[in-house]
């Protein structure tokens, strides 16, 4: 090697070289925000404690949920359509909650009829819901699951599902009036 050729005598371009654009898409910061102030809320209501070491505990805890999580409470990508999709699941909670009510009457009416084990006939039920987004499906199953009687066993990422029934009264609403109900709040 002679000293031309050595490497402090070589020139070097020592502007950094231009980065390809990020292929990662923008993430709006609406979305956390909102759920960090829905996450607050419920810790103040719930907590009762107004101190500063509690506020501070409740700070914490709902930026790092809201951190982790903040794009699934607020899921669409039109934040116009979020209040009429909050007031719409405000509407079908006490649909649910009525649902809820008549199928532990049911239940109640199984465990305790002198012929139960006539009765009982479980069984997996499949089928294919016509909900397209996660969050429809989400609520969905769990719908299914909060009504007694009824568990989500699996939810495909294609919409099929399978739930277990514990009578036949129990499967023969499936999927039925919940799934049109889910539907008409996230308008498919």
């Amino acid at each position: 090697m002679t000293v031309k050729d050595a490497p402090a005598n070589q020139s070097r371009n020592r502007t950094p070289k231009a980065q390809p654009p990020s292929t990662k898409p923008k993430r709006s910061p609406v979305p956390y925000i909102l759920t960090f102030v829905v996450c607050m809320l419920t810790w103040l209501v719930l907590s009762g404690k107004f101190d500063i070491f509690h506020l501070s505990l409740g700070a914490v805890s709902c930026a790092i949920v809201s951190f982790a999580s903040g794009d699934m409470l607020f899921a669409t990508k039109n934040p116009k359509r979020l209040p009429g999709q909050w007031l719409r699941f405000a509407a079908y909670v006490p649909w649910l909650l009525y649902q809820i009510f008549r199928a532990n009457i049911h239940v109640m009416r199984l465990v305790f009829h002198p012929r139960m084990m006539e009765l009982i006939n479980p069984q997996m039920i499949k089928f294919n819901s016509r909900l397209t987004s996660e969050m429809a499906r989400f609520v969905y199953a769990n719908s299914i699951t909060l009504t007694p009687g009824t568990i989500t066993v699996y939810v495909s990422l294609y919409g099929a599902y399978t739930v277990h029934a514990i009578d036949d009264a129990s499967a023969e609403g499936l999927p039925g009036e919940m799934e049109a109900r889910v539907a008409a709040i996230f308008r498919e």
